[in-house]
């Protein structure tokens, strides 16, 4: 029996460090500054700047472009396939409807960079580009972001904007803030629509 015990205690200890050391590693990683404008819950209205970003265009299922689209970019941010320093990882990687099942998978570039300091990437198959500043409405949830998931928090969303008398102005932007290995119930994940701002 203390055999046992023994094992179950090792065991969590074990899933405690790992969580820790998951914990560490994301307060590491940067996110991009916004400021809130409004807060509803889990709904919220955010202020973004400029941001830099390295994109590529993929075709398939939602889940399969966010796959083939990550390894490319993940390839350009540690220098793997280019000349130059590598680019500190940052989150969330954002996926943009573009058109009939195509997709636009996104890396944010660490702030400070500006369009012209980004190292160039070594095949024409990403782009770089600087997305203007805009206002954002935001449903943040957790879980593995499946699609049903991501479509039920998509309508909530745009049903929490039409009562607040907020117009839609672009496409949805799908942000997925972890890594694969990170568990379902630890994940960060958000819709975000773009709004037209009254000011």
């Amino acid at each position: 029996m203390k055999i046992v015990y023994g094992v179950v205690g090792a065991i969590a200890l074990l899933l405690v460090g790992a969580v820790v050391a998951w914990w560490l590693v994301v307060r590491g990683v940067e996110t991009p500054e916004h400021t809130v404008v409004t807060k509803d819950g889990d709904m919220e209205v955010r202020d973004y700047p400029a941001l830099r970003v390295a994109e590529v265009v993929r075709s398939g299922s939602r889940d399969q472009a966010v796959s083939a689209g990550f390894r490319p970019l993940a390839g350009y941010i540690f220098a793997s396939e280019r000349q130059g320093d590598k680019i500190a990882m940052t989150a969330p990687v954002t996926q943009i409807p573009a058109g009939e099942q195509s997709w636009r998978v996104r890396f944010i570039m660490p702030e400070g960079y500006t369009l012209a300091e980004l190292p160039q990437p070594a095949s024409d198959d990403i782009t770089l580009r600087e997305i203007e500043a805009q206002r954002m409405a935001v449903v943040r949830f957790s879980g593995r972001a499946d699609n049903q998931d991501i479509a039920a928090h998509e309508q909530r969303l745009r049903d929490w904007l039409a009562g607040q008398g907020l117009e839609a102005d672009g496409a949805p932007v799908y942000a997925y803030y972890d890594d694969p290995l990170t568990p379902g119930f630890m994940r960060r994940n958000e819709v975000l629509i773009p709004v037209r701002s009254a000011e």
